[in-house]
């Protein structure tokens, strides 16, 4: 194979622009060797394994959504039994904006992320054993824990506060009293080649975060669906197709054929989507612990200005993700950031990026359709 290569997504941004550039020549390796028909989700998961194998312990989030995504929809993306997206329609007129505070990240060549990930297995393991399951040793997600204890997210969480009480735990006490394991064992185990100097771990911190932002997760879907069920499009689609069932946390509840009117005014609707974007965020830098004071500058500029915003991305640097009710209101909260944010960076900086009026660097975008393969005719 010979390859070229050409991407406008700036690197370390927290633009998955890693996960872009191997899902891309996953697929493009796929479609030239393929013997059969290309299946989205296996792509989606070698591609996953791919950045693995470099050493960033990532979950398959950014791979799944560039091969899964559709135009005009967010992605509720579960990965428990397996790889499943279920197309979400956002309400009308809504829009993202995206800004980068140019703070980089390299996130392959620091261990900031993969800390993370050894903070939550372990957290996972120690509630395992304290559940006195007899495989809690083989236990290192909370889905697992979520799945063997038949139990809710919100229980989950109750469950992180009560077996995890201490803000900081030290390896010495993991090994001798937490998980009855020798330090090599442990570093065998939980510990990444960047991650073996940590003698100090954020456990309940970092477990409730990932619960709670499940959570924040399935009430923004929630929300989301609650409009859809109020277009008489949508109900009479769903009183035609006899749609029969009990709530599985998403917020819809029909039997029968009969469907609850849930729906709530766009006005509202907008501001707990707000609510929830903000909440994010404060979770992320509180609880995560992964901005960057360049990031607050941004969320701070965003608040004042009522618009729900979150870092986007490992953290650390990058983007942030703002979310607008209109392009009215997108191009005036654009406009105030150019004026109190990038027009203000260093003089180096505003000469790179100030010459197209920083619009590579904050812009308005849409949900667009996921990794696709164009053939050149020459």
């Amino acid at each position: 194979m010979t390859v070229a290569l050409s991407g406008n997504i700036p690197p370390a941004s927290g633009l998955s622009s890693s996960s872009a550039l191997v899902s891309a020549a996953v697929l493009a390796t796929a479609y030239v060797h393929q013997s059969s028909p290309l299946d989205r989700k296996q792509l989606a998961s070698i591609s996953a394994r791919c950045e693995r194998y470099i050493g960033t312990q990532g979950g398959g989030m950014d791979q799944a959504i560039a091969y899964l995504a559709k135009a005009g929809c967010a992605q509720f993306i579960e990965f428990h039994p397996e790889l499943k997206a279920t197309p979400i329609q956002l309400p009308a007129g809504v829009c993202f904006i995206v800004a980068n505070s140019l703070a980089a990240k390299n996130k392959a060549a620091s261990s900031d992320f993969n800390e993370r990930v050894v903070e939550c297995r372990l957290a996972a393991r120690i509630i395992a054993r304290h559940m006195e399951f007899s495989n809690w040793r083989g236990m290192i997600r909370f889905v697992q824990l979520q799945e063997a204890l038949q139990c809710t997210l919100t229980e989950l969480e109750e469950l992180v506060l009560k077996w995890l009480p201490k803000d900081i735990y030290t390896r010495v006490e993991l090994c001798a009293r937490d998980l009855d394991v020798s330090d090599e064992e442990f570093e065998r185990e939980f510990l990444t080649v960047n991650t073996r100097h940590m003698t100090q771990f954020k456990l309940r911190q970092r477990a409730l975060h990932v619960i709670q932002e499940s959570l924040r997760v399935a009430k923004f879907r929630e929300i989301c669906e609650q409009t859809s069920l109020g277009s008489p499009t949508t109900k009479n689609q769903l009183q035609s197709n006899g749609v029969n069932g009990k709530s599985n946390g998403s917020g819809v509840n029909a039997t029968n054929g009969a469907v609850r009117d849930t729906t709530i005014d766009s006005a509202k609707q907008f501001a707990l989507l707000s609510q929830l974007m903000r909440q994010s965020h404060e979770s992320l830098k509180k609880l995560y612990e992964c901005t960057h004071v360049d990031l607050e500058r941004l969320i701070a500029l965003s608040d004042d200005a009522g618009v729900g915003a979150r870092l986007t991305g490992a953290g650390w640097g990058g983007c942030i993700v703002a979310c607008c009710d209109s392009m009215e209101s997108s191009t005036k909260y654009i406009k105030m950031l150019k004026e109190n944010y990038f027009k203000l960076l260093p003089s180096h900086l505003i000469e790179r990026y100030g010459i197209n009026d920083f619009d590579d660097v904050v812009f308005a975008t849409f949900p667009g359709n996921g990794a696709e393969l164009f053939e050149l005719n020459c």
